[in-house]
């Protein structure tokens, strides 16, 4: 399993729990904290609205580290060797001489007189 692989697992389980974590909260304050009841439950409904406030904030914080080190697997330091793009890429590309190495293509840049017009 490639370095890459491992990533876009983690990228989906965490986008997985960030999606649960948001659709829990009700922007109007509803949400998960209007079920608790009253105000003298444990913890209280802000300390629930606290905790999915912080949960998704720390959720989005590991998803965009995890891209971003998903991008330096491609070709960083974490990249893998044996690409086979890489190396069919290598091998497919010319190699052009930058200097005649034969007669003809030494005649076909050697310069013309100009011809004299009587």
């Amino acid at each position: 399993m490639s370095t890459f692989s491992i990533f876009l697992v983690l990228i989906t389980i965490v986008c997985f729990l960030l999606i649960i974590v948001i659709m829990v909260q009700n922007p109007k304050g509803g949400g998960l904290s209007s079920s608790f009841g009253g105000s003298a439950q444990m913890g209280g409904v802000q300390k629930t609205t606290d905790f999915l406030d912080k949960s998704t904030w720390t959720l989005a914080t590991i998803l965009i580290v995890l891209i971003l080190l998903s991008s330096l697997s491609f070709s960083g330091a974490l990249a893998d060797s044996n690409s086979k793009i890489i190396d069919e890429t290598i091998k497919t590309t010319p190699t052009t001489p930058t200097t005649p190495t034969t007669p003809t293509d030494a005649k076909a840049i050697t310069p013309v007189a100009p011809v004299e017009k009587k």
